[in-house]
């Protein structure tokens, strides 16, 4: 790829909505690794947007103007797979009735996507690490062999490591796809990209002839104190669902669904200890004359998240945890009072 071609790759480009830290990087690697012909294991928890990534890839690679196949290795019957990968020859088993090309031969001088490859059973994974090894295949109940010209991508949600010393994945096929692994972060550790993300797919409904949707600050502060297991998938159908249901409306905590809400009334526990904790310190004088009492609990509550990052090194989850505080209640008191860098707040 040209070397203009190359410096375009953007976060906008890729389909890559934030700002975060952790964004940023995961952007910079794909920028190193996209023009080349290089395997790529994209790994992250389901719903990260891994097949994004895959495309992403795609698109600026020297491969561009070819398919882009991609195939769950999940979602096939194991007796199937091989046939949907490699294809198979009129009357190869039963119910062959034609000559059918696979997905290999479909991607030829593109690019295919083995999503979940985790979930491969051993022996297409001996099959698949022969075609890696030679880059041929032959149909099912074939003899011609045809040229794997393709670039290999594969995402999984699984530990890898943990599947090759259960048995259940083969190490060296580990090793002929872990070649430039990319790993992308689950949405909980994307400081700030949730309201990004939200709003990009609020946007996304309304150029559908939706009713835009309206969110106060304290439902979208419910929306970034929320863990989000299900990931950018999970806040894409949020988004659907609030909108068909309050299209034109604008939107508080008490109209959230209730994990969101309880996500809140943790958050304000969290505060109420915390304060409880700074209360129950004795206090050793009383200022002479009037003053600030909010101001000089303030400069309480500072000196001991101050303390606590020292203590912790910076590392804002650790310090969460020795105050007794939600890592994101933490940063949005750092935030408060800039205690940190934005660097700091990623750690």
């Amino acid at each position: 790829m040209p070397e203009t071609d190359r410096r375009s790759l953007s976060r906008q480009s890729c389909g890559l909505i934030g700002k975060s830290p952790a964004l940023r990087r995961i952007t910079a690697m794909l920028g190193k690794v996209a023009h080349t012909d290089c395997t790529v294991l994209i790994l992250g928890e389901s719903g990260t947007g891994k097949e994004v990534i895959a495309q992403c890839l795609h698109r600026h690679s020297a491969r561009h103007d070819g398919p882009f196949v991609a195939i769950n290795c999940g979602a096939i019957p194991k007796e199937l797979m091989e046939s949907e990968l490699f294809g198979h020859e009129k009357g190869a088993f039963t119910g062959a009735l034609a000559t059918r090309k696979g997905r290999f031969e479909l991607a030829q001088g593109g690019t295919i996507f083995l999503d979940e490859i985790g979930e491969m059973s051993p022996q297409m994974q001996v099959k698949l690490l022969r075609v890696l090894q030679e880059r041929r295949f032959e149909r099912v109940g074939g003899t011609q062999s045809f040229p794997a010209n393709v670039r290999v991508l594969a995402a999984t949600h699984r530990n890898l490591e943990e599947r090759i010393r259960d048995g259940s994945f083969r190490e060296d096929l580990y090793y002929r796809l872990n070649v430039f692994p990319v790993e992308i972060p689950p949405l909980r550790d994307r400081g700030g990209d949730v309201r990004l993300l939200f709003h990009h797919f609020l946007q996304r409904l309304e150029e559908r002839g939706y009713s835009p949707v309206m969110l106060s600050e304290r439902s979208m502060a419910a929306l970034d104190a929320y863990p989000w297991p299900g990931n950018v998938r999970e806040l894409q159908n949020l988004a659907e669902r609030l909108t068909i249901l309050h299209g034109g409306e604008q939107l508080d905590v008490a109209d959230l669904p209730a994990r969101f809400r309880a996500s809140v009334a943790e958050s304000a526990e969290e505060e109420r200890q915390s304060l409880a904790a700074i209360w129950s310190e004795p206090v050793t004088f009383l200022p002479e004359g009037p003053f600030d009492l909010k101001q000089h609990l303030e400069g309480i509550e500072k000196d001991l998240l101050l303390k606590a990052m020292a203590a912790c090194d910076q590392v804002v989850a650790h310090a969460a945890q020795r105050l007794g505080l939600r890592r994101t209640t933490l940063v949005e008191k750092l935030k408060k009072y800039a205690l940190a860098s934005p660097r700091e707040y990623s750690s």
